[in-house]
């Protein structure tokens, strides 16, 4: 049986989560997402544990999810995202018109870019990365198996989805991610979003009122645009 400690950090103006994954007894741990000020409760716990920091995964570029990353990346931890939010990361003013006035957003350089089916290996776990755009271009999740955990970003929340109203955002889009990345996970598996309390997969897909997988089953999505 694995044994990790799985911390939920809410930081930043909209108290958004990170999540710090530790192994306390192997000294390892990552870190999910880095909205402003989380470094400031990660860096005393992975001092505490004794433990390094082996990586930072984002979920996706969206200014409350990178606040700290650049700060974190200046440690000498690698920043994990998708190459679709490449001009996000890269080029923060983008997100002026969507953020809270005055907000400074760092620039983020990503060390290493994931994929679709991508596997990592992370603190000795296996980490299955999932593509789940349509409320961002990039958005992935993180799926621990071996955890029965995903951490899905502003993809889904508890009895609802991720904002569609975004430039580059498309609901289409958002809802054939959630049906054939989310909804195929295992259905016991817990669901660790940007925002808000966590979810299963077997809870939004009987509950979810935005999403529905009877909906889905047996209609004709040959119009629905490629995500691939």
């Amino acid at each position: 049986m694995v044994r990790m400690e799985i911390h939920t950090l809410p930081a930043g103006p909209i108290q958004t989560n990170a999540y710090l994954v530790l192994d306390r007894e192997a000294g390892r741990a990552v870190l999910i997402d880095a909205p402003h000020g989380v470094w400031d409760e990660v860096g005393p716990a992975i001092e505490e544990a004794g433990a390094r920091l082996e990586a930072l995964l984002l979920t996706h570029a969206h200014w409350d999810h990178t606040g700290d990353a650049a700060i974190i990346q200046a440690t000498g931890v690698p920043v994990y995202g998708h190459e679709a939010d490449r001009p996000l990361y890269e080029n923060p003013d983008i997100q002026e018109p969507f953020s809270i006035p005055g907000f400074k957003i760092p620039v983020v350089h990503m060390d290493h870019t994931v994929a679709q089916d991508d596997r990592l290996k992370l603190i000795g776990l296996d980490i299955e990365v999932r593509h789940v755009p349509g409320h961002c271009a990039g958005n992935v999740l993180f799926h621990f198996p071996a955890l029965g955990t995903a951490f899905v970003g502003d993809a889904i929340f508890a009895g609802s989805v991720g904002r569609t109203d975004f430039p580059g955002c498309s609901m289409a889009v958002l809802e054939r991610s959630i049906r054939t990345q989310i909804y195929t996970l295992p259905s016991e598996t817990r669901l660790l979003p940007g925002h808000g309390p966590e979810t299963t997969v077997a809870r939004e897909r009987a509950t979810n009122p935005f999403v529905s997988i009877q909906e889905f089953v047996g209609l004709d999505h040959s119009d629905e645009p490629d995500v691939t």
